[in-house]
């Protein structure tokens, strides 16, 4: 397994993919594309937010992302404590 981008700790290993695209369909930032039969594509790696959605819907875990850190922990944490922006993603 690879890491995916040097922004974030998503890794993904194309070769447990299973081809079920639900990688593509739970992901708000659309990193991967599936379809066609073919194994789900990285095609925007940068973009996740470590919410941790596809991770949680990989069943044969082809994808793991630390959902504790990035974006999505930190705008949860500002929606938390009422803060008005979140600081994350560099």
């Amino acid at each position: 397994m690879a890491s995916a981008s040097n922004l974030n700790t998503l890794e993904y290993d194309p070769e447990l993919c299973t081809r079920c695209g639900m990688c593509s369909i739970v992901c708000p930032h659309r990193v991967f594309a599936s379809g066609n039969g073919a194994a789900a594509r990285l095609i925007d790696p940068d973009s996740c937010m470590e919410c941790g959605a596809c991770a949680l819907n990989c069943e044969p875990g082809a994808i793991k992302v630390d959902s504790d850190v990035g974006c999505a922990s930190a705008m949860i944490m500002a929606a938390l404590t009422r803060r008005k922006e979140a600081t994350c993603c560099g």
